[in-house]
């Protein structure tokens, strides 16, 4: 079959003339495909992984050792979603990075002179994630003996971090993510306070 645009267009929820690959700081929320529960449970406010949440977070740990321009700040695996920051660095700067509040907060260039490449441009965030659930993926089935099922959406969700008060906001929702499952509306057994 060929391509049709007019029927296989899928639409980006990425902000239209955002460079991704630019450097900057951003906090990314990966799902599980129908929100499955895949990575293990929450006990007393605290995850427990299981052998795919191992290797979830195994893979998200190594994102830097496939794109050396990235670093990690905090992340969490919840059942069936990662919340985590990626920081994109730019070409020749000196890692100072080291998970503190002291990190330098770099916004992305929204300018939407630059020429968009066909695909996925290496190194941007779009190539990061999409590295990230590939990887992930396939080690999943391999463990689970499922090859070819699904383990992620086909999107992920991203907020480009602007300022230090905003990135540590971020980091406290994402260190007490396990506390709160019971009132997260990706926890399948979450029920709307209003019902």
């Amino acid at each position: 079959m060929s391509y049709d645009p007019d029927k296989h267009h899928r639409r980006s929820i990425r902000l239209k003339g955002q460079d991704y690959a630019e450097p900057g700081t951003y906090f990314v929320t990966v799902c599980t495909h129908e929100r499955a529960c895949l990575f293990g449970h929450v006990v007393n406010g605290e995850m427990h992984l299981n052998d795919a949440g191992e290797i979830a977070r195994r893979c998200w740990e190594d994102i830097p050792h496939h794109f050396p321009l990235v670093e990690l700040d905090v992340f969490v695996i919840m059942p069936n979603h990662v919340h985590g920051i990626i920081v994109i660095r730019c070409k020749g700067e000196a890692s100072d990075f080291d998970g503190s509040s002291n990190t330098q907060i770099r916004v992305a260039d929204a300018s939407p002179l630059r020429p968009r490449p066909n695909g996925t441009e290496p190194g941007s965030l779009p190539a990061i994630v999409q590295n990230f659930k590939s990887v992930s993926t396939r080690k999943i089935n391999v463990a689970r003996g499922a090859p070819g099922s699904p383990v992620w959406l086909r999107n992920y969700y991203e907020h480009i971090v602007r300022n230090e008060a905003e990135l540590m906001a971020i980091r406290d929702y994402i260190v007490g993510n396990p506390s709160r499952w019971d009132d997260d509306e990706h926890n399948p057994l979450w029920l709307p306070a209003d019902r």
